[in-house]
């Protein structure tokens, strides 16, 4: 059976990836700080690091304060922006409503997927003609995938970019960072990261260039990842897929547990 037609599994991944990646969310940074603060989680970090709030248990009654709350906890540090991470299934049924009014703009909607870690590393993707990958240890690399990323999605995110840094400098063991080369040239990225102990190593960015999409890149670095994650005995690879990554996800055998919409707040 498919991950994508058992929805026994489905529903069972469903509540362990809110209880661990949520509720129980760890901090992505050594200078994050992951608090539960009444009916909400969140994460609050110094500089372009990222913040927001992961999960909230909210009804009626409750969510406007809670969100003006939260405004007011990230105004009061200077936070330029910070995002609020709705999830379809989340309560209020009209959150997104209320964060709109509350001045946060959403971005596109992603999809919530997840793949048995084994079932992925077992992929066939030997490297298209010309392209080798090499893992990225440093902030040389870590340049070359946010030039990467820009060419692929067509903006810039320096606070990924500190991100990357800090783990890679604290916590190394915890994110395998990886450049699909042609010769000299970064043509695709990604990263993996591995909250100690969690059930779920997250994929993120997965980005390539147009020029060198349609070859079966981003087959080869979903697979490189689910291969680490196996070697640490990880059960399943969870992503927030965009539309473009969703139907390729799918064919390698991702299930779906819901869709979340980032909602961002900037100031001014």
């Amino acid at each position: 059976m498919t991950m994508q037609t058992d929805l026994d599994e489905l529903r069972r991944v469903r509540a362990e990836y809110d209880a661990q990646m949520r509720r129980g969310a760890q901090p992505d940074a050594a200078s994050a700080r992951v608090e539960r603060v009444g009916a909400v989680v969140r994460q609050t970090v110094p500089g372009a690091g990222w913040n927001g709030v992961l999960w909230s248990d909210l009804d009626e009654e409750t969510a406007d304060a809670e969100i003006a709350a939260q405004v007011a906890h990230f105004s009061a540090l200077g936070t330029p922006e910070f995002e609020w991470k709705l999830y379809d299934y989340d309560r209020p049924a009209d959150l997104g409503d209320r964060l709109r009014a509350a001045g946060f703009v959403p971005e596109p909607a992603e999809t919530l997927m997840v793949g048995r870690t084994e079932d992925l590393a077992a992929l066939p993707a030997e490297p298209p003609e010309g392209i080798t990958l090499r893992v990225v240890t440093d902030e040389a690399g870590v340049d070359l995938m946010m030039d990467v990323h820009t060419r692929a999605f067509g903006t810039e995110r320096p606070q990924i970019r500190e991100q990357m840094l800090s783990l890679l400098r604290d916590e190394p063991d915890r994110i395998e960072a990886v450049l699909a080369m042609a010769g000299d040239t970064a043509v695709s990225a990604a990263r993996m990261e591995m909250p100690p102990g969690a059930s779920f190593a997250g994929l993120w960015g997965g980005g390539t260039d147009p020029r060198w999409r349609g070859r079966g890149i981003y087959r080869l670095l979903v697979a490189h990842r689910a291969r680490v994650a196996a070697a640490r005995g990880i059960p399943y690879l969870q992503v927030d897929a965009s539309s473009d990554s969703r139907p390729i996800l799918e064919r390698l055998g991702f299930g779906v547990l819901g869709v979340t919409v980032p909602y961002m707040w900037t100031r001014g």
